[in-house]
């Protein structure tokens, strides 16, 4: 679990490594915050998959690793 405020920290971390591009919609209460992987961030999808498969493998293999649903 994260507190909300650790998620707004890390986002905004993201945001000034330029990973991740923050549209703000003030239109109507509540307000509403959107993120987005900008095309930096998305060069990494492909390193966070093998990780993941990497996961997945190492769970079902060893039974060590659980995983998240």
């Amino acid at each position: 679990m994260i507190t909300e405020r650790t998620l707004s920290l890390q986002l905004k971390e993201l945001e000034a490594d330029g990973l991740v591009t923050r549209t703000v919609h003030t239109d109507k209460a509540p307000l509403k915050v959107d993120y987005e992987l900008t095309e930096f961030g998305r060069t990494l999808i492909p390193l966070l998959e093998s990780i993941a498969l990497w996961g997945r493998e190492t769970a079902s293999r060893t039974g060590a690793v659980q995983q998240v649903k």
